[in-house]
């Protein structure tokens, strides 16, 4: 039930002492305090029933309200709350976990290690890299090549990693080795291309020439979202990613691939590489593992890497870890997040209902000039806004104001990088709510 107007004013009073994540008084002058959830939507102390086509940070896949999840995670801490998953120790939820994700993102990914999120495990990752390189001799290959627009979280390395300027004014200098590339961005790809060439050839071409320019004695790993979501919901053509496998592989260089986002049936496929065939060298997952439920990411890493720490000497161990890593309560919650999505068949629900609501945003275009593009891959996708479609200059200003009036009628979307509006709902959502968000952003688009 809402509570007073009084209770929450005095509510959003104490939430100031709070320092939230991207931290702005101007953008949290009248934050949504979520009382409740259930199914797609979100209840609020003050009485507003959003839609959330966000899935809280493109994370609640299963949707909100499943008592299994609780009752899972209730159990294991009544049973036992936690205990270190450090060398010498471990529990049977995070075995049990670990042995149900060998192969399932990739056959070749069977190793898996646990952190609590997304940064911590690009982070282990970026780690992990500089670590393999130094068992096969070659110490001199710490250099990481990342894409402009992408995200790949906010801890330190993380931040270096992303490349959207705006993450890294404030927490300078760099950390040296991230090194970016143009993104394969088929509406507007800003690197250079050779007569003949498709985006997705030239964008992997800037991969190689910056592998060359470095030296590829110094590049120790490629790091890339199958579908870049932050930074503006970039889907690459079908012909970049085996180009950049191949690539790495003439270089030697390992191939990351960041599905903290992708993973778990965002894009219409279990993972984002599913789409390409891809093989990684290592993979970052959080987010869908436990659908927001409790904290949990990881890492997935290949043979060759898992050889590599387990043969060296003591004194070159893997000298790395996190207090939470395999926590039992977040992967007993894992666990029962990857019955529903078998049982509801959630990952083919994705990809049909991704297909109507991207009809549903392509619509707008007929009579909405803002929209210089709209595009998804399952329950991914995104609007973008441009001042004029023939010159396609971006309209951040207009994307903004678009996704705070469609909240303020109750649809909660996202103003990211590149002028985009993204949308990722639970992947249980239904027609009729899809129907609700293309209605409620027509007429937000109707309105100004």
């Amino acid at each position: 039930m809402p509570i007073t107007a009084a209770e929450h004013a005095a509510l959003v009073e104490k939430d100031k002492l709070q320092l939230h994540p991207l931290q702005h008084p101007k953008a949290h002058a009248d934050p949504l305090i979520v009382e409740r959830s259930e199914g797609v939507y979100l209840y609020t102390t003050d009485g507003r029933k959003i839609l959330d086509a966000m899935a809280g940070l493109w994370n609640v896949n299963i949707g909100y309200g499943r008592k299994e999840c609780a009752e899972a995670a209730y159990k294991q801490m009544l049973n036992m709350a936690y205990t270190s998953n450090y060398v010498g120790m471990s529990n049977r939820p995070s075995i049990e976990l670990a042995a149900r994700l060998a192969g399932y993102a990739h056959p070749t990914l069977n190793h898996t290690f646990f952190t609590s999120g997304g940064s911590e495990a690009n982070d282990s990752a970026f780690k992990t890299a500089r670590y393999y390189w130094k068992r096969m001799g070659k110490k001199d290959k710490y250099k990481v090549i990342a894409r402009k627009s992408a995200y790949h979280g906010i801890t330190l390395a993380a931040t270096f990693a992303t490349g959207v300027s705006r993450y890294h004014e404030m927490f300078g200098p760099a950390i040296p080795g991230f090194i970016h590339v143009p993104a394969p961005y088929p509406y507007r790809y800003e690197g250079d291309m050779k007569p003949g060439e498709t985006v997705g050839q030239a964008a992997a071409r800037a991969v190689e020439e910056a592998i060359l320019r470095e030296g590829p004695d110094t590049v120790a790993a490629y790091i890339a979202e199958p579908v870049m979501g932050v930074g503006g919901v970039i889907i690459p053509p079908d012909d970049y990613f085996p180009l950049v496998r191949q690539i790495c592989d003439k270089y030697d260089v390992l191939l990351m691939v960041d599905e903290v986002i992708n993973g778990f049936g965002r894009t219409g496929k279990r993972f984002g590489i599913n789409h390409w065939n891809l093989r990684p060298d290592i993979l970052s997952f959080a987010k869908g593992v436990t659908s927001g439920y409790l904290p949990l990411g990881g890492i997935q890493v290949s043979d060759a890497i898992m050889d590599a720490i387990n043969s060296a000497p003591e004194s070159e161990s893997w000298m790395h870890g996190h207090t939470y890593s395999g926590h039992p309560a977040s992967c007993a919650v894992g666990l029962v997040n990857l019955d529903i999505y078998e049982r509801e068949n959630l990952v083919e629900h994705s990809r049909l209902m991704g297909e109507k609501l991207q009809a549903g945003l392509k619509s707008l275009m007929v009579d909405f000039p803002q929209i210089g593009e709209a595009r998804g891959i399952g329950l991914l996708c995104g609007i973008e806004f441009v001042k004029d479609r023939k010159t396609k200059e971006q309209d951040p200003a207009t994307a903004a104001k678009v996704a705070n009036a469609a909240q303020a009628r109750g649809i909660r979307a996202r103003s990211v990088p590149n002028a985009t509006v993204a949308f990722s709902p639970p992947l249980t959502i239904n027609e009729d709510e899809i129907d609700q968000i293309i209605k409620t952003f027509a007429a937000v688009l109707d309105s100004i």
